[in-house]
């Protein structure tokens, strides 16, 4: 392959250039927007692509010799076509195996595997006389998109009238890209060939080109490698100054460069947005747990100060009935009662005064209780009912940063609405469900209450629930401590056994207290963390979303990083 008009120190910014523009593509595939990975695509294809030169001329100007010369690669690049003289226009490309593609009724592809190919395409139009016909296809198609339009004319007459014709239909903001050549020099005089090369600049000029670019060249002499006076030299040092050496390629990548750090800067703005809405978020949920788990904290300070007044109560009524029992036991009380029943029957026998005690001792317990557990459950089942309200508070005041119209990642505010959304509807439906409030799992006994409290439904239920457990609990607390006491008074028959008997006793009343603080903890304190597990698993769906949220958004800052400090190196290399 030649290397005089491609610099081979362009494959080196190629890669780079290639490299940024594949883990964009990447970037713009993980994100899933469409539009941008299709704008990153197009940029990626074009920097793909082949140089891209135009040729235009008069058929008899020698633009297939022309063409041969300049990329002079040892082989008649042109001789393919099965008749130059047609009105085809021929893109020739790099193919592994010389073929031809006809693409429509004007235009033919021909694949040759000739390496040059591979960095630059050519597009050989037909003579301008014909080419006016469909003169479309060339602007549409190729001059757009082209990197060199090659003006070919005949050295003795440039002033063909169809070639300047066709000059007029390109586009003025192309213009900067056109050049002249003078073909054939070969047949001329010096004298006559630098006043035809003058009249091509002036017409040029007179076009609208600034600063016309006219190269005398001579197909023949390059190929009969009389290259020192082709004009071939001159040509190609200044295609590569201008098109393909490095300083052009630089000009001619910035641009896409610039867009894509555009990509990226609306990539980064949208993250931005995104990884706001993802604090928020977080944010949110871990008030709503804070805002249950202060409402549990203070549910458990409500049925601690409840246990505790209940536990002074039962140690000042069983110290009360402890002392009453201590003295009775003394020999001369049990010797008196004994006797005195012997001759009077108003006098109370050992077994009737235990079992005075006994009903004295459980009537007290159980009126203090059943009070102090009714007002105890009525301050919970307060704070279990403000810890649903707040949530549903909290739900309401979540904060939505990230729009579903938003540009590149309205989809994922469109999930995230969902999200939110299911969690309302599972909340609503959670706390109109009375079966939530009242099941085995979180109430052992709450069944045996459904009849009196189906009605309720949502939050009545609680109160409803707290209140009928509360005499249950009282008449299941003080009918333990009673069997018990019961039990260790059936056992009194002789004096000598007070000691053991008051041991027992006190065993009793000790178990008693102790069943009294664990009853309350495994049923009260359980029930309302049961309550709070069940109202944070209606953020489930959220959670999930925000878990995904963190792991996309970390993943995709990453490589944001990574290509932001490439696009940045890149930009260096292209100054």
């Amino acid at each position: 392959m030649s290397t005089e008009i491609i610099d081979r120190s362009l494959v080196e910014i190629q890669s780079k250039v290639d490299k940024v523009f594949l883990n964009l593509h990447q970037l713009t595939s993980d994100i899933g927007n469409q539009s941008l990975s299709d704008t990153v695509v197009e940029l990626r294809e074009k920097l793909g692509e082949p140089f891209l030169f135009v040729i235009a001329g008069e058929v008899k100007a020698g633009k297939s010799s022309f063409i041969n010369a300049l990329l002079d690669t040892g082989k008649e690049i042109c001789k393919v076509a099965p008749d130059p003289c047609t009105d085809i226009i021929q893109q020739i490309v790099y193919g592994d195996e010389e073929k031809f593609e006809t693409i429509n009724d004007y235009l033919k592809k021909i694949y040759l595997p000739v390496e040059i190919l591979e960095k630059i395409s050519i597009v050989d139009t037909p003579g301008t006389n014909t080419i006016i016909d469909h003169h479309q296809e060339i602007t549409e198609r190729f001059i757009p998109h082209s990197d060199l339009i090659v003006f070919v004319f005949e050295a003795k007459n440039p002033y063909r009238q169809s070639a300047w014709e066709f000059f007029d239909y390109i586009s003025t903001e192309w213009r900067k890209k056109v050049i002249f050549i003078l073909q054939q020099k070969d047949l001329m005089k010096p004298d006559d060939l630098a006043t035809n090369i003058e009249g091509v600049r002036n017409q040029a000029i007179q076009k609208g080109i600034e600063d016309p670019q006219v190269f005398a060249v001579s197909a023949i002499q390059e190929l009969e490698d009389l290259k020192d006076i082709s004009g071939f030299d001159v040509l190609r040092e200044y295609i590569v100054k201008n098109i393909t050496g490095v300083n052009a390629y630089k000009l001619k990548m910035q641009s896409n460069v610039n867009t894509a750090e555009q990509v990226m800067t609306n990539i980064n703005e949208g993250v931005s947005i995104r990884r706001e809405q993802l604090n928020a978020d977080v944010e949110f949920r871990s008030e709503v747990r804070d805002a249950m788990e202060q409402q549990e904290a203070k549910s458990y300070e409500r049925v601690d100060k409840m246990v505790l007044n209940l536990i002074q109560d039962y140690d000042r009524i069983t110290g009360n009935v402890r002392a009453e029992f201590v003295e009775g036991l003394n020999f001369f009380s049990l010797a008196g009662r004994s006797l005195s029943s012997l001759f009077s029957s108003d006098t109370k026998n050992v077994k009737v005064w235990l079992a005075d005690l006994t009903k004295r001792l459980e009537t007290e317990l159980q009126t203090n209780f059943q009070t102090k557990l009714e007002d105890g459950m009525n301050d919970i089942s307060d704070s279990i009912k403000t810890m649903v309200k707040m949530v549903d508070l909290k739900m309401k005041s979540s904060k939505t940063i990230l729009e579903t119209n938003h540009e590149i990642f309205g989809e994922i505010a469109e999930k995230r609405q969902d999200a939110i959304k299911e969690i309302q509807k599972n909340y609503s439906l959670f706390v109109s469900n009375t079966e939530n409030f009242i099941d085995d799992e979180i109430f052992p006994s709450a069944k045996s209450y459904a009849p009196d409290v189906a009605a309720g439904g949502g939050l009545a239920v609680i109160g409803t629930i707290l209140a009928l457990s509360s005499q249950t609990l009282a008449v299941d607390i003080t009918g333990g401590i009673i069997a018990g006491i019961g039990f260790v008074f059936a056992g009194i028959t002789l004096f000598f056994r007070k000691r053991k008997v008051i041991k027992a006793f006190d065993e009793e009343i000790a178990k008693g207290r102790k069943n009294l603080e664990r009853v309350l903890d495994d049923q009260i304190k359980a029930y309302t963390t049961k309550i709070k597990e069940r109202l944070d698993q209606n953020f489930d769906p959220f959670d999930i979303h925000v878990k995904q949220e963190e792991k996309s958004l970390a993943d995709l800052e990453s490589k944001i990083t990574n290509i932001d400090v490439d696009i940045r190196n890149l930009k260096q290399t292209l100054v």
